[in-house]
């Protein structure tokens, strides 16, 4: 009688599984590992479905709900924790994307006994703020209980773990499916015919409306750009509930701007929206490893971003970066002066550049069954 394998199964640790770039990321990897070696699961805090959630289902994973954490229910949040993972032995790897926030998880999974704890790096925060000090505090007190860092460039992992630790650094790419985002005319004008903006320049930006993306800038480069050429139009993709898109809608009506600045919401369609535009203009205050910089790319899409983004975004000849100190006016120049640009097929860049997710997300697979493999024998000896 055969045996079925049963698969590894490896808990993913987000706050929830919405479309951001993280999540985008890991989404990326799950739908491309071998599920009948590794399955992905996860644990999430907030009590709403993410937007993720039905695919993961269906993928065969399990979302288990926690409480958001707060400082001032830290001890309640670790008794909950603690059960977890009494009641749930079969983890031998927490692979957590929440940075310092991981904290506690990784505690008690280390005093229940999960071997492999890897820590995620996504993101530098830049600047001072209220939150730094416990940043601070909750980053510093995780490193003795994790395993392995990971980074999706250094420049996140030097302000996690620390430059000391530069040497223990994993890269993992934010790979994406380079194959599927490929430069295609008929998609582009089919697209384009559908959103009913045949003929006209496209500009656009993907990112849910937060401080971190800067749309409020943002629509000051698109203003300029719309006084020197009134055939322009704007595609803002990404959650724009909340308290900051509604500003931005309210910026918009201001500025008289509604006609042809589009609100397009979460949108499974990113590679056909991207073969929509003319230009993808992305004045971020920070980033990690910008997925949305890297698919633009992949669309062979003259890209225009800020300085604050790390030079590891640039994967092709089509980026361009640009001070967040300049005027609205000279981004809205360099954004009409790169429209100019033809577009063309980029696959071979991405790829070389390391970037897509087949060979990527085999070498995941490989790293966890490995580290695994080596901690058995470890205990053995």
């Amino acid at each position: 009688m055969k045996t079925e394998m049963v698969p590894m199964r490896v808990l993913n640790l987000f706050t929830i599984m919405n479309r951001g770039g993280a999540e985008t990321m890991v989404m990326n990897y799950y739908r491309h590992m071998d599920r009948s070696k590794i399955q992905f699961d996860f644990m999430v805090h907030r009590e709403e479905r993410g937007a993720f959630d039905d695919e993961i289902e269906e993928l065969g994973g399990k979302i288990y709900r926690m409480p958001a954490i707060r400082p001032w229910t830290a001890s309640n949040y670790r008794k909950i924790i603690r059960e977890f993972y009494r009641e749930h032995p079969e983890y031998n790897i927490i692979h957590s994307h929440m940075s310092e926030l991981g904290y506690y998880d990784f505690l008690e999974a280390e005093n229940a006994g999960v071997p492999i704890r890897i820590c995620h790096a996504h993101n530098r925060p830049h600047g001072v703020d209220l939150k730094s000090p416990v940043r601070w505090y909750y980053k510093t007190r995780m490193m003795p209980h994790i395993t392995h860092m990971f980074m999706c460039g250094e420049e996140s992992g030097e302000w996690l773990f620390g430059k000391k630790n530069k040497e223990k650094f994993v890269q993992l790419n934010n790979a994406i499916d380079a194959k599927r985002f490929c430069f295609d005319e008929d998609k582009r004008k089919n697209i384009r015919e559908t959103l009913g903006i045949s003929g006209k320049l496209v500009f656009g930006h993907v990112g849910r409306f937060n401080r971190q993306k800067n749309h409020k800038f943002l629509i000051d480069i698109f203003a300029e750009i719309y006084k020197q050429n009134h055939n322009a139009c704007l595609l803002l993709i990404g959650d724009d509930s909340g308290n900051d898109g509604i500003k931005i809608h309210e910026k918009v009506h201001q500025l008289c701007l509604d006609d042809v600045v589009y609100f397009m919401g979460v949108r499974t369609d990113i590679d056909n929206l991207l073969q929509a535009m003319d230009v993808f203009v992305f004045p971020s205050l920070f980033e990690g490893l910008s997925v949305a910089s890297i698919e633009a790319q992949a669309a062979g899409l003259p890209c225009l971003l800020s300085n604050k983004i790390p030079i590891e975004c640039k994967k092709t000849d089509f980026v361009q970066t640009m001070s967040l100190e300049a005027s609205p006016k000279y981004w809205a120049d360099k954004a009409l002066q790169m429209s100019r640009v033809p577009r063309k097929n980029t696959y071979t860049e991405i790829c070389r550049a390391g970037y897509d997710i087949f060979k990527n997300a085999r070498w995941l697979q490989q790293f966890y069954l490995e580290t695994i493999k080596k901690e058995i024998f470890r205990c053995q000896r």
